[in-house]
Formats: C-alpha cells, sequence, structure tokens
C-alpha cells in the first residue's frame, strides 16, 4: 500500500535531514508491509522467545535506544515487564542471568557498544533478538533472532531508521502480548498515510508562526508513557540538528523538581496522550503558559489554544501514537537548524557510527598529554 507524500514543497534548498523527515510515512510502510508479511515468520519467533523468557532486556545505544523505550512502555502496559539499560550501562555496569532474552536495537549494528554487547551475551548463553536495519552489521549476523527492517539508510541524523525500529520494538511488544495482526497492520498504515497527509499542514504551521522556535531559552521536552522515546529523541533532534542544547524527562519527573526553571521566555515541548494523564498535563501546559512560558503540544484532538504551537496529531490505536508523534519534532528541529544557520546534514564531531569507546575525537586529532 504505497504512501504519497502530502507535503509542500519549499521554495529554499531542500536539506538531506528533510528529504528524510518527507520519505518517513512511505519507509514506515514498507516496514509494516515486512512485518505483516514476509517477516512475519521471524517477528513470531521473536515474540515466542520473549514470552518464554524469565529475564528480558531491551536496549540500544543512541536513537535507538529511544526506540527501544517505546517498545518497553508496552510490554510494561501489557503486564510483561523487561529491564530497560541503555547498550553502554548493559554492557559494562550489568551482569546478565543465564538464559535471559536480550532484545537489541541498532540501526547499523555495528555500534562498540553493540559489537562488544553481543560477545558479553555469547558468554552468558543469552539469546539474542536483533532489530537492526543492516543486514550487514555485526547484529543482523550474530543474533539468533535477527529481524532486519528494511528501510533506506539516512543520511546523517536517523530518520527512518529511527521510527523504523520504533514501529519494529512495538510490533515485537504486541506479537508477545499476541495482538499483532494484518487487521493491526492496516489500522497502522491508516495512521501513517493520515500523518502523510497532515505534514504539509504540520509545516506550514511551522513555517508561518515560528514565535516558538525563536525562543532563546534551552527547550526542555516533557512526555510519559510511549511518546517518552519521541520526547527524548526530539533533545536528540536539537543536539544533533540544531547544534544547540536541549533537555527531555517524564512529565511527572519535571514536576518534582525542574519546574523551578520556567520562568519568563522559557520553552518546553510536551507531547499529551490521548487518555492517559490527559487533563493533568494540560494543565501542566496551561501553568507553563502563565508563569511565562512558551509551549509547543503535540497530541490528539487537543484545544488549539493549549498551547503556542499545537500539532494536531490523526487518531492512532492506544499507546501507539509514538508511531507519528515525532514527525512534528523533526519538522521543527529542521526549521529551526535553518533559522539558526546550522548544518544539519554533517556532523561536527560524531561519526554515522560509533565505533570505538575512547573520547570524541578520532585519535589523529586528539592532542597528546605535552600538547594539550
Amino acid at each position: 500500500m504505497p504512501v504519497q507524500s502530502g507535503a509542500k514543497s519549499c521554495a529554499h534548498t531542500m536539506t538531506h535531514f528533510l528529504e528524510d523527515i518527507l520519505r518517513q510515512p512511505s519507509e514506515l510502510q514498507r516496514a509494516i508491509d515486512y512485518l505483516s508479511g514476509s517477516g512475519w515468520p521471524t517477528l513470531a519467533a521473536a515474540a515466542a522467545a520473549v514470552r518464554g523468557a524469565r529475564d528480558v532486556y531491551l536496549t540500544g545505544i543512541g536513537a535507538s535506544w529511544h526506540a527501544a523505550l517505546n517498545a518497553g512502555s508496552l510490554l510494561h502496559l501489557g503486564g510483561r515487564p523487561a529491564y530497560l539499560l541503555d547498550a553502554a550501562e548493559l554492557l559494562h555496569f550489568a551482569a546478565i542471568p543465564s538464559d535471559a532474552v536480550i532484545v537489541i536495537l541498532s540501526r547499523s549494528g555495528r555500534s562498540v557498544e553493540i559489537v562488544r554487547l553481543l560477545a558479553k551475551a555469547r558468554d552468558s548463553r543469552t539469546t539474542v533478538i536483533g532489530l537492526t536495519n543492516s543486514a550487514d552489521g555485526a547484529l543482523a549476523r550474530e543474533s539468533q533472532i535477527p529481524l532486519v527492517v528494511p528501510a533506506t539508510l539516512d543520511h546523517g541524523i536517523s530518520v527512518n531508521t529511527y521510527s523504523t525500529l520504533a514501529l519494529a520494538g512495538g510490533a515485537l511488544a504486541r506479537a508477545t502480548l499476541g495482538a499483532f495482526d494484518s487487521r493491526f497492520a492496516t489500522s497502522l498504515s491508516k495512521v501513517v498515510a493520515d500523518a502523510d497527509r497532515a505534514i504539509g499542514r504540520w509545516q506550514q504551521q511551522i513555517e508561518e508562526d515560528s514565535t516558538w522556535l525563536e525562543a532563546a531559552t534551552t527547550p526542555y521536552f516533557l512526555a510519559r508513557g510511549s511518546s517518552l522515546g519521541s520526547c527524548y529523541e526530539a533533545r536528540l533532534l536539537w543536539e544533533e540538528g540544531v547544534k544547540s542544547p536541549a533537555t527531555s524527562m517524564g512529565t511527572g519527573t519535571f514536576r518534582h523538581g525542574p519546574q523551578e526553571i520556567a520562568v519568563k521566555g522559557s520553552r518546553f515541548g510536551m507531547w499529551i496522550d490521548r487518555k492517559r494523564m490527559r487533563e493533568e498535563d494540560l494543565a501542566v501546559a496551561r501553568d507553563l503558559q502563565r508563569l511565562g512560558g512558551s509551549v509547543m503540544l503535540i497530541g490528539q484532538r487537543l484545544p488549539e489554544d493549549a498551547g503556542d504551537l499545537v500539532f494536531q496529531l490523526p487518531p492512532t490505536p492506544p499507546e501507539w501514537q509514538f508511531l507519528i508523534d515525532i514527525f512534528p519534532a523533526q519538522l521543527a528541529a529542521e526549521r529551526l537548524s535553518r533559522l539558526s544557520r546550522a548544518d544539519c546534514d554533517s556532523f561536527r564531531v560524531c561519526s554515522y557510527v560509533v565505533e570505538g569507546e575512547y573520547g570524541l575525537l578520532p585519535i589523529e586529532a586528539t592532542p597528546r598529554n605535552d600538547e594539550a
């Protein structure tokens, strides 16, 4: 079921970042077709392994870790808890019990923490389920149950690789709970198609009302449940694309101290769930505005006056808003990178795949002690 992009073409030279965002609905649809079609036997085997394990770990690094957070929320809501540790913490600061199952998400499957975690898993007789976009990476080659989700790799910032892995993690969680079928896949296809048609409207909102974007303060991103992955991913988009600091946390956590930073000119981005804690979080948004803050809201059926910049999402199945609620944040980050003249298409310090654990700079660029 192909998806036709409903996005507006922009007069400016299009960044690779924006190109990747605009093809995202098609990539998601391709992944849905795979997971409900030829990839279903592997997905079912992975779900059976999770159901049969006493100890289940969900892990990843960078954007892939944020995608794992979405799946973790679904498993916890379904009464099948999983340990959530990013790959670096699981590698260096955890002892993995034998006969556990580790679900590893990684777009390339070649990050240094992932490669070393695979060796640790072998030593502890742990079953690895690998969710990845790259068939030639170590994760796809060495995991016992590799699920290679089709997606054309992004130019730089993880866009399609983030959303397709988030989809795969969610599909695994739902299959574990016994409910990922063709009917549900069709409902996801409708969500993706509706979001595709909404992209042009969201772009127009951002282009015509950039007051929220132009605020000079560091944005705070707040969310709950499965949208926490989108919240943390938005922070990463600001850091990688806008080259500007941002922070992210649960909305509940924010209410226990961090709200002291709310002053005139503060900037907040909030994800509002369709049902859970909805009125409570809308009250938080109102209070932030009363304290002088500027609030961006992303959610379904939101009051138009609930924030300074309000993105209305199409209806989604319960707890699956994360599938598309990163779209507006991606568009906002790309727009702000142009407003601030930051190069969102290149990394100054980070490599596309981090394959070493020492420092930040290449060895040849690191001064010796006597030169520091």
